[in-house]
């Protein structure tokens, strides 16, 4: 424990005790990172399943297009195009996915769902485009080290000075009965 003086008074702060509450927030972020990407993971799987089952063609008329700027903002590094799209009676707004430079007032073929006109994509991007498994491979490594480290951790906390076992005889300070 060390112990600092602040304006007079003595701040006591055991070092120990912020390690554990860093590790355990760094342990809960990791947590977080590793539902996040399982859950976009899903998210895109779905999106192309649907577009692949349920995805109707319609063509986009583009109304404009911007110049998107690169790096520095010295280079292109593409084009932003938007377009309009109609679909059981409902007019519809559309980023268009490709990327290109398009004369304004041309048409675009797109697909899309019917539940959903916001996703949009192109036909040959959905004839490239598979569902996969392998969306879950960084976050499948990242759920294993999020296991190891808890594990790791809780034995450690096990051995931590304060703290006895059973086979000592005499109690131990944590809630849990794994001392």
């Amino acid at each position: 424990m060390d112990a600092t003086v602040l304006r007079g008074a003595s701040v006591a702060v055991d070092v120990r005790r912020v390690g554990r509450v860093l590790a355990a927030a760094a342990l809960a972020a990791l947590a977080v990172v590793v539902a996040t990407l399982f859950w976009a993971g899903a998210r895109h799987n779905s999106r192309i399943t649907a577009l692949r089952e349920d995805g109707v063609a319609v063509t986009a008329t583009v109304s404009q297009c911007r110049g998107l700027m690169g790096g520095s903002g010295s280079n292109a590094a593409g084009y932003e195009c938007t377009g309009t799209f109609s679909l059981g009676g409902h007019r519809f707004d559309a980023t268009l996915p490709d990327g290109a430079l398009h004369a304004r007032g041309s048409t675009v073929h797109l697909v899309t769902v019917p539940g959903d006109p916001t996703l949009v994509a192109t036909p040959a991007g959905v004839r490239s485009e598979r569902a996969s498994d392998r969306v879950y491979v960084v976050p499948a490594v990242l759920l294993v080290v999020l296991v190891a480290l808890s594990a790791t951790r809780a034995a450690s906390g096990r051995n931590a000075p304060g703290t006895t076992s059973r086979r000592s005889g005499r109690g131990c300070r944590s809630p849990s009965s794994a001392c």
